[in-house]
């Protein structure tokens, strides 16, 4: 994607609806455009105050209103005829044999647990899908903060980092380009470097050459940043030869 192809991209990034390809893209560009930081700061507000503008609070009233006219709804009593089909059916149903009021009673059951399934699906997606957003939500706080500072290194086998410090945001992004993929069971951890301290910030997608991480913790006083291999699940301290270290001399 050209660097043209990036500036358009501001609305779509304000409002969550580029997919994941084109928004580790753009936050890569993002990182060093001033020009597109500061429209996505506008959009974004826009879009909250467009929000706001919509929203309405239900008047107080409501609730007793709905409830106290419940009650004067009357339901209409089933008809001679719905009566009698319904005796029938009862008839009919008392004469079933008991396996087959057995296998209704399973299919009922067995259906119901497919609906609990299904819904659990349902609420898992919505709280992965509200968990991203959030996340992105924070990345961009940090991309677009006007007092972002941003450092890049080249790393080994032909990959780029770039790590993006707000100190209003107290926050650091770490954008990673065409990384190679870590050895089996191991896992990229990031740390910060609090005077020679390193300080777990949190670990890298194993299976993303291309990431934006945001780095767990605040960045407080940590001059830099480092990067090691560690086992799955990552480690309290650095157990390796660090893979990259970055200051933050320029953040």
């Amino acid at each position: 994607m050209s660097t043209a192809e990036l500036h358009t991209l501001t609305g779509a990034y304000a409002l969550h609806a580029l997919p994941d390809d084109e928004r580790l893209a753009f936050e890569r560009h993002l990182g060093a455009c001033e020009a597109c930081a500061q429209e996505v700061r506008e959009l974004s507000a826009t879009a909250a105050r467009l929000g706001l503008a919509v929203s309405a609070v239900p008047p107080p009233a409501l609730r007793d209103r709905v409830l106290r006219e419940i009650t004067t709804v009357r339901q209409d009593a089933p008809s001679h005829q719905r009566g009698s089909r319904a005796a029938a059916s009862r008839g009919r149903a008392g004469r079933w044999p008991t396996y087959a009021l057995a296998a209704c009673v399973a299919a009922a059951a067995a259906f119901g647990g497919v609906a609990v399934w299904q819904n659990q699906l349902a609420q898992d997606a919505r709280q992965e899908a509200a968990r991203a957003q959030l996340h992105n939500e924070r990345v961009a706080q940090v991309l677009t903060a006007s007092d972002a500072r941003t450092s890049a290194s080249d790393l080994a086998g032909g990959a780029r980092g770039t790590v993006v410090v707000s100190k209003s945001v107290n926050r650091a992004v770490f954008l990673a380009s065409d990384m190679a993929p870590p050895p089996g069971g191991k896992v990229y951890q990031l740390w910060f470097d609090d005077e020679g301290t390193m300080r777990s910030a949190g670990l890298m997608n194993p299976s993303a050459s291309d990431d934006a991480v945001l780095l767990d913790g605040p960045v407080d006083t940590a001059s830099g940043m480092g990067i090691t291999v560690e086992p799955t699940g990552g480690s309290d301290h650095p157990t390796s030869d660090p893979v990259a270290l970055m200051d933050f001399q320029d953040a």
